[in-house]
């Protein structure tokens, strides 16, 4: 069954869109082959030249996150310091 074509059909694709230049199927072996595609948020893409790069960073975090783990260091981000503990409220007791 084949799609309705022509100027009739509702799209998305706007007259100024240039394919003139596009290769068809260029990136299909690697989506095939289970390559994930990330997008970067501007700011963090700027402070990578390449992919090479953003992976040797990321391989880093892993490796570090790793050891951190096999080490038994407790997470303490979220732990209370000893000034928020005093401030804290007091439950009513009864």
């Amino acid at each position: 069954m084949s799609h309705p074509t022509g100027p009739d059909v509702d799209d998305d694709m706007l007259p100024e869109y240039d394919f003139s230049k596009g290769v068809r199927g260029k990136h299909h072996q690697a989506y095939k082959a289970g390559t994930n595609v990330v997008f970067l948020d501007p700011d963090v893409a700027a402070a990578f030249g390449d992919s090479t790069s953003v992976n040797q960073a990321l391989r880093l975090l892993l490796k570090l996150a790793k050891e951190s783990v096999a080490a038994g260091r407790p997470n303490n981000r979220m732990r209370r310091t000893s000034s928020a503990q005093a401030t804290k409220p007091r439950r009513r007791s009864g």
